[in-house]
């Protein structure tokens, strides 16, 4: 169930937001999709993260995430999916290049099924983005209106 909710929310994310790059001099290289089991948030929320960067090409590399929030949230989430569109500067990437640090805010709601969205920016040197907006699907009971940072390694 959690998967449909997150596939749909990322159709319709996709027609507003997957076809515009970072920036006029970046291309598309793939997509990250990060899951964690979910937690507890009350004001402040850590959550970590198993996430994997599907290539356009074909390739996929596993990275580690943790996220750490601060805002006006209280809840109990489970099975949280979030989904990025992943940019570059060019098409030949290394597989760790997703490492660095990314910040901004986050918003979502949740009563049994919910989704959110985030937006954050940063990155390994500046070099690759993360697409500002990602589409997240939930269980559990949650709302959130919080700044975000995430780590990605």
């Amino acid at each position: 169930m959690i998967r449909r909710v997150a596939l749909a929310a990322i159709t319709l994310a996709s027609l507003a937001f997957m076809n515009a790059p970072a920036s006029a001099h970046q291309v598309a290289v793939g997509t990250l999709e990060c899951r964690s089991p979910g937690g507890v948030s009350l004001i402040l929320a850590l959550k970590d993260y198993s996430c994997r960067f599907f290539t356009d090409w074909g390739q996929a590399f596993d990275y580690r995430a943790r996220s750490t929030s601060l805002g006006l949230q209280a809840g109990i989430t489970r099975n949280e999916v979030l989904i990025w569109r992943v940019w570059a500067p060019t098409a030949r990437i290394d597989p760790g290049v997703l490492r660095g640090n990314y910040a901004g805010a986050s918003a979502g709601a949740a009563i049994v099924v919910g989704l959110g969205a985030n937006v954050l920016v940063g990155g390994s040197h500046q070099t690759i983005s993360l697409q500002p907006v990602s589409v997240e699907a939930k269980t559990g009971v949650n709302f959130a209106i919080a700044g975000t940072a995430l780590s990605l390694h």
